[in-house]
Parts: structure tokens; C-alpha cells; sequence
């Protein structure tokens, strides 16, 4: 497999105006629990091996504060951290001690088109579980781009991410077999597209969206499987504007998968997908995916 200085996506931190109704949401509808609270952030864990894959903290608005990937090794870290800051990264935390509760060391940037990232090493980890219906782990972070080669350009160059697939409109990045962990996507202007969340089979896809019906929270696109990276995807509208996939069956690759161009993806008329059964996608949900940017505010190595 490739030599990637990223090992994993880990986790992602959203601000919302709600914060306890988000944490009933996420704990009592999506399927998280909480793992921690710190300085007013919840850290909310899925049945994996991460300490938490969710952040939420207080904010006048829903937004992404930040992703956070975590690096292969301490050498990878700072060798990242060179990289990041050579490349014209803002600098909000150089690499440090994090005393939020996963700990760990990590530094954290603003990536040119201003994304907040962090990359941590060492941080706490847990025994893992196989819960159907709940999800395991993050599998994916896709964000809005209003000029995706030169974002997808920055994370293969600075970030040793390999490009798997290019779409018309999206750029899919790896960072381990996973085919991918980032995925870009053209908008007209930067921004969080959607989180998804790995569950651990077809299953368990269809029971958690049925949980989410049976709570009020409609299909906003799916049940379906998408070209590449051959997932089954659900997504749905969070209370508080974000949108959210439930995925399993993510495509495994290696150094001998050849990356497919936008005329290797191309549905025929009115489909949506592979199967060809998911309707088209809900205005509500497409609104949804332009409508949370990023945070403005910085983040430093205490929220790490």
C-alpha cells in the first residue's frame, strides 16, 4: 500500500446552537454515545476504536470548526506539520501536548481555503465493538470546494493523499484502503458538504434509517449505492442543518487500483445511483449541503 503519513480520518468537530438537543439527537436517534465533556465540547464516540469521532461545542450557528486525521507516526506528525506550514497553512497550534481528554500530541491549520484540520498522534484509542445498527467510525469528510483541483492538489501534494476517483463534479482522496477518506466536491463556495458515518453492513444501513424515520427525520437521499467507492449511502438533514449519511460496504483498495475519470461514472437518465432505486435527492437536503461553512474563529490545541 502506499506510503501514507496519514493513518485515518478520526473525527470532526461541528458547533451548533443547541448543543443538548444536538447531544440528544446524536446519542438517542444516530447512535453515539458520550465519551467526554471539556472546556463546554461534548465528545460523542461511536462502537469503534476511537475515543470519540464527534465533537460538538457551543456556537451561534451550525458549522465545522474542524477535521482531524490522525498521523502514522510522531516523525509523520511533524514532518506533516513542515509540510502544512511550507505550503501557506495558517498556524493555529503547533505541535504539543493536547489536554483535551483523547490527549495525545497534534497540531492544528487553516488549509488555504479555509478549512481548520488537526493532526494528532498518540492519542487514546478503546476496545472496539460490533453493535448493529450503530456506527463504528467516521468514513468519510466531504467538503465544498469552489476550486477542487487546487484543494485535491494540496492534500495529494502537502498531505500525501492519493486521488481514487474523480467524478464530474467530486474528487475522492485516500489516505489508507478505505477509497476514501476526503471527498471534494465543486460548490460555489467552500464549506461542510456532509459527514458520513460507517456502519457495519447493508443492515445495518437500512435499521438505522428506518430509526431515523420512525423519529421524524426523513430520507433526504437513499437508500442507494453510489459509483465510486461502490458504498450503500443513506442521508439525512440533522436538527440542527448539518447533513449526515449512514454508509457500509466502503470499496477496499490498493497500489493496483487505477483511478477512474468522470466518464467512468455517468448514470443513465433520471438515475441517481448504481442500483437505480433511490429517488432523487430532497430540496431540503440539497440546501442543506451548501448551508454549513466553516468557522470562522480560530481553534487552538486545548479543543485538539
Amino acid at each position: 500500500m502506499s506510503d501514507f503519513p496519514v493513518k485515518a480520518l478520526r473525527s470532526v468537530e461541528i458547533t451548533t446552537p443547541h448543543l443538548a438537543g444536538s447531544v440528544e439527537f446524536y446519542t438517542k436517534v444516530w447512535g453515539l454515545d458520550v465519551a467526554a465533556e471539556a472546556d463546554g465540547t461534548v465528545y460523542l464516540a461511536a462502537t469503534g476504536s476511537d475515543f470519540h469521532v464527534l465533537e460538538l461545542t457551543p456556537g451561534e450557528a451550525t458549522s465545522l470548526r474542524k477535521i482531524s486525521f490522525r498521523a502514522r507516526s510522531q516523525e509523520d506528525l511533524h514532518h506533516l506539520f513542515a509540510r502544512a506550514r511550507q505550503s501557506g497553512c495558517e498556524v493555529i497550534g503547533s505541535p504539543a501536548p493536547s489536554p483535551a481528554p483523547s490527549r495525545g500530541e497534534g497540531f492544528v491549520v487553516r488549509e488555504p481555503q479555509g478549512c481548520t484540520i488537526e493532526f494528532v498522534h498518540g492519542d487514546h484509542t478503546k476496545p472496539p465493538r460490533v453493535i448493529a445498527d450503530r456506527p463504528e467510525r467516521l468514513a468519510h469528510v466531504n467538503i465544498n470546494s469552489a476550486d477542487i483541483e487546487k484543494l485535491s492538489a494540496f492534500y495529494q501534494g502537502e498531505l500525501g493523499f492519493r486521488l481514487s476517483d474523480r467524478s464530474k463534479l467530486m474528487a475522492f482522496l485516500c489516505c489508507n484502503s478505505d477509497h476514501h477518506a476526503i471527498v471534494l466536491a465543486e460548490a460555489p463556495r467552500n464549506g461542510l458538504n456532509h459527514v458520513a458515518f460507517l456502519m457495519p453492513d447493508l443492515e445495518s444501513v437500512m435499521r438505522g434509517s428506518g430509526r431515523m424515520v420512525d423519529h421524524g427525520y426523513p430520507i433526504g437521499w437513499g437508500v442507494g449505492r453510489h459509483g465510486p467507492g461502490d458504498n450503500v449511502f443513506a442521508y439525512f438533514v440533522d436538527p440542527t442543518g448539518a447533513v449526515i449519511e449512514y454508509t457500509a460496504e466502503v470499496l477496499q483498495i490498493d497500489d493496483s487500483y487505477v483511478a477512474k475519470g468522470p466518464g467512468d461514472w455517468v448514470w443513465p437518465p433520471g438515475r441517481t445511483d448504481q442500483w437505480g432505486i433511490a429517488p432523487p435527492k430532497s430540496d431540503a437536503c440539497k440546501t442543506a449541503q451548501l448551508a454549513v461553512p466553516f468557522a470562522a474563529s480560530l481553534v487552538t490545541t486545548a479543543r485538539a
